[in-house]
């Protein structure tokens, strides 16, 4: 399943979730103007190393990615869900959201895998949280979803709370199934992921909360 957009429409203009993705953008033509071995350093030096942690490159490996189809993709993840958990939010909160998240998921990763020297970089884990947000604050929505079946294409709606459950799942049974596992050469975050959507649906949980005990007079103003 590719997702393709949901259904609900920003009531506002999601200028941090567009900057967002405007810096992830342009992160990724500076890494696409290094020389390999630029590149390469850049990597271990702004990517989180589990086996020698960094606290700022915390922040500086959510930008970084691996190549044209991990930013894409993670792109397309944020625009389709992020607008609408923006809304929720409000702008600054939901950048301050962001970050966070992007941090809890690194230190799941590293707290799991703690012995890595292999550099982690990518949006993931920070675009995973607001997937948990989403799941949790729109559980009703429903997701336009591109379907490949050998030689046939289709497009469907799948509902919001099955399409990320499924994808939640399985990435804990991926991130189940590599404990012990010996990477060397890189590979998928998996606990980034699960840390990162577990912090989306605790702050997804709380935002429900505060929205019912909000005067009714309140309850769009974002």
């Amino acid at each position: 399943m590719f997702p393709i957009s949901d259904v609900i429409p920003s009531r506002t203009v999601p200028v941090a979730t567009i900057a967002l993705i405007a810096c992830n953008a342009v992160a990724f033509v500076f890494e696409f103007t290094r020389s390999e071995a630029a590149l390469q350093e850049l990597v271990r030096s702004w990517g989180v190393v589990p086996s020698a942690l960094s606290w700022p490159s915390i922040l500086t490996s959510q930008f970084l990615h691996a190549g044209w189809l991990h930013v894409a993709g993670n792109m397309l993840y944020l625009w389709i869900f992020g607008d609408n958990v923006e809304d929720r939010l409000g702008h600054v909160r939901y950048v301050l959201f962001y970050l966070s998240c992007g941090t809890v998921s690194a230190l799941a990763q590293v707290a799991m895998n703690p012995h890595s020297a292999v550099p982690m970089v990518g949006a993931s884990g920070a675009i995973a949280g607001v997937m948990g947000a989403y799941f949790v604050l729109f559980p009703l929505s429903r997701v336009l979803t591109a379907v490949f079946v050998v030689l046939y294409l289709d497009i469907i709606e799948v509902p919001a709370i099955f399409f990320l459950g499924i994808w939640f799942l399985l990435q804990l049974f991926s991130g189940v199934g590599s404990l012990g596992a010996e990477v060397a050469d890189g590979g998928v975050a998996f606990w980034a992921h699960i840390g990162g959507f577990g912090a989306g649906v605790a702050v997804g949980l709380l935002q429900r909360a505060a929205d019912v005990t909000r005067p009714r007079s309140r309850e769009y103003r974002y």
